[in-house]
């Protein structure tokens, strides 16, 4: 295994090991970590992991930061594309966050779950958090630029607000209560209409 290690840039591997905790996750949960089992499944030797996270929290936290990471782009990317009406902005982005959650389930529980946010977070990954939750408060604030959201009506808590109605929707249906997963695009779309009816009301 020492040699195959050798092969790897710094860089790569620590990219290496995050991809291969991101996949055992999705196979068999949290639980199923640990930096041995990483090592091996990456090929490289067990202390290698080592050299780039200090134990499984910290490697746990890469993988969310990554998750994080991944969920802002694809947010921004639509967020940001002004060949789209911003109510087009609000739908694609609000079915965007539900797909990524349903695709990559196992990751998003490890982005939202308590057991990394109790463990006092880095402030990486607090503001990996941050970015992301920051492309629905800039797509709101453009609702509140162009005169959409009445005066009293503010656009930080209104983002606050949408963002608590996906997740909470999205961990109903991972947990497998009342939402099932079928009906998750049907919910999304009312909840876009009657967001977008209390926006213009």
């Amino acid at each position: 295994m020492t040699s195959k290690a050798s092969t790897y840039h710094h860089g790569d591997l620590r990219s290496k090991l995050i991809e291969t905790t991101a996949e055992m996750i999705q196979q068999g949960g949290v639980e199923a970590v640990s930096l041995r089992k990483i090592a091996e499944k990456a090929g490289v030797s067990r202390s290698a992991p080592y050299h780039h996270f200090k134990d499984k929290n910290d490697l746990l936290a890469a993988v969310a930061e990554q998750g994080f990471i991944t969920l802002t782009g694809l947010l921004k990317k639509t967020v940001q594309n002004e060949a789209l009406s911003l109510d087009e902005r609000l739908e694609q982005s609000i079915f965007g966050y539900v797909r990524f959650a349903v695709e990559n389930a196992t990751q998003y529980e490890l982005m939202f779950g308590s057991e990394l946010w109790r463990k006092n977070p880095s402030e990486r990954l607090q503001r990996t958090a941050k970015d992301s939750f920051r492309q629905y408060a800039n797509l709101i604030g453009a609702f509140y630029e162009q005169g959409v959201l009445h005066k009293d009506q503010h656009p930080l808590r209104l983002a606050q607000m949408m963002w608590a109605t996906l997740h909470g929707l999205v961990k109903l249906s991972h947990d497998g209560i009342v939402v099932r997963q079928e009906d998750l695009e049907e919910i999304s779309r009312y909840a876009i209409t009657q967001l977008t009816r209390m926006m213009n009301g």
